[in-house]
């Protein structure tokens, strides 16, 4: 596992940047819900939350499962399987590389 200084932040999806937002959808075209991972945070509280990484920085993205779901619907990207649409495949590029494999525990909170 490579050791890294890049600025980690756990915060909603609503908050973050669109062009983010977009990179996520691309790293997670059939949706979020099973890419959960559970956690607890500097105040023993359990948190679940998608990681996503960028060249700049790592993401916690607080979200429940249910969160996840309601997203995914609420989202014109999605078809109605819960899938990214290839309309919105072609408008955001497929050009994201992400490292997911790796996880720590010391994110600012946002």
């Amino acid at each position: 596992m490579e050791s890294t200084n890049k600025p980690r932040l756990v915060t909603s999806f609503e908050k973050i940047d669109k062009s983010v937002q977009e990179q996520i959808k691309l790293e997670y075209p059939e949706g979020f819900s099973q890419h959960l991972i559970s956690f607890m945070n500097k105040d023993g509280e359990k948190i679940s939350a998608l990681r996503f990484e960028t060249d700049e920085k790592i993401y916690l993205i607080k979200m429940s499962k249910m969160d996840a779901i309601q997203l995914i619907e609420d989202d014109d990207d999605y078809d109605d399987d819960g899938n990214l649409t290839d309309e919105a495949r072609e408008e955001y590029g497929d050009e994201s590389e992400v490292d997911s494999d790796s996880f720590e525990d010391d994110f600012d909170e946002v």
